[in-house]
């Protein structure tokens, strides 16, 4: 088995790295990134992997290729990796609405993998991945009919500037303590590059591009790609996604109406039993979900469950996953499993 990796230098790259090296994955990678990268030496296990520039031969001989890449190079390169032979698995946006390319979660949708029409897997948004897997182990169970969700996604989903952006943010409202207690923070503070506002301190709502009627480009990712992998096309979906001054970790706020009653201690059983899903619900130990709890772990975590006072066939909840892992490089990784098993 062959596995190049494409854009294993960035953030989402590196991590694929590091969780196909945990898992022992057993295969000859081909670490694969822009010109600009060739010829770096990437750690891996007991040596080093020599990043490939990306071209037509380095798909030569792979069967799967990970893709982490912008959109726009996957749209470019992908089809050019099928016809060399290569599934290819892509994280990026490209492809998750296409007809004929399946969006897999495996814990959800796993048959899905099997036989792409086009030889391309998508991988779904860090956002959704978060969500998707505990509501799906419920709608197994009573039969999900509506979803109402409000992200909190963390800067590191803007990518490594976003991260940057935040960091100097907050370096700057601490040596700006005592104008920033006195409630002058949006005069230290100012928008970046990355944000369109200020998010030290600060919570933005607008994650992504706006688009029609109002809606941002996350906020649709969420709704669409749900529909998709839980196999709901009429699913009556609608999020808020708001950008919060975390490094890593997107949370979602969820309200959730099914077509049978379900109670919260039925709920909280399916959950601890569901794959990829790990139980934090203790409130009167003050335990549940947060990004700190989430960041460098597998599970999309889930708690705050509670009963819709008005409504004893809807739950609220609240679900946390790192958006680096399980948001983005681990369920590539599973993906992949899928296709060597």
């Amino acid at each position: 088995m062959r596995i190049a990796i494409v854009g294993a230098t960035g953030a989402v790259g590196t991590e694929i790295l590091k969780i196909l090296e945990q898992r022992g994955t057993e295969a000859d990678f081909v670490a694969v990134a822009s010109e600009r990268s060739a010829g770096r030496r990437l750690p891996f296990r007991d040596g080093h992997l020599e990043v490939s520039a990306l071209a037509p031969e380095v798909f030569d001989g792979a069967d799967i290729a990970l893709f982490d890449v912008p959109d726009e190079v996957s749209l470019e390169w992908a089809e050019t990796a099928t016809a060399r032979g290569a599934v290819v698995v892509d994280n990026s946006a490209a492809y998750r609405m296409h007809p004929q390319v399946p969006l897999v979660v495996p814990e959800i949708n796993p048959e899905e993998a099997a036989d792409p029409p086009m030889g391309i897997i998508a991988s779904a948004n860090c956002t959704t991945l978060a969500m998707v897997v505990p509501l799906a182990a419920l709608h197994r169970v009573a039969g999900v009919n509506r979803v109402i969700a409000a992200s909190y996604q963390a800067a590191s989903g803007a990518g490594q500037g976003g991260i940057d952006e935040l960091w100097d943010q907050t370096e700057l409202a601490a040596k700006q303590g005592d104008q920033v207690r006195a409630g002058l923070g949006r005069e230290v503070l100012e928008a970046g590059e990355v944000f369109t506002h200020p998010l030290a301190l600060n919570v933005i709502p607008q994650a992504g591009s706006f688009k029609e009627d109002g809606y941002t480009s996350e906020e649709l990712k969420l709704c669409h790609e749900t529909r998709k992998i839980m196999g709901l096309p009429d699913l009556r979906v609608t999020a808020t996604c708001v950008r919060v001054p975390v490094m890593v970790g997107h949370g979602v706020a969820v309200h959730a109406e099914f077509d049978e009653a379900i109670d919260v201690d039925e709920a909280r059983r399916i959950l601890s039993e569901a794959p990829g899903v790990e139980l934090v619900d203790d409130p009167d130990n003050f335990s549940f979900p947060t990004p700190l709890l989430s960041a460098g772990n597998d599970p999309c975590y889930v708690g705050r469950i509670r009963r819709d006072h008005f409504d004893d066939r809807a739950l609220v909840m609240f679900c946390v996953a790192d958006n680096l892992r399980k948001g983005a490089a681990l369920n590539t990784v599973q993906i992949a499993e899928l296709l060597i098993g």
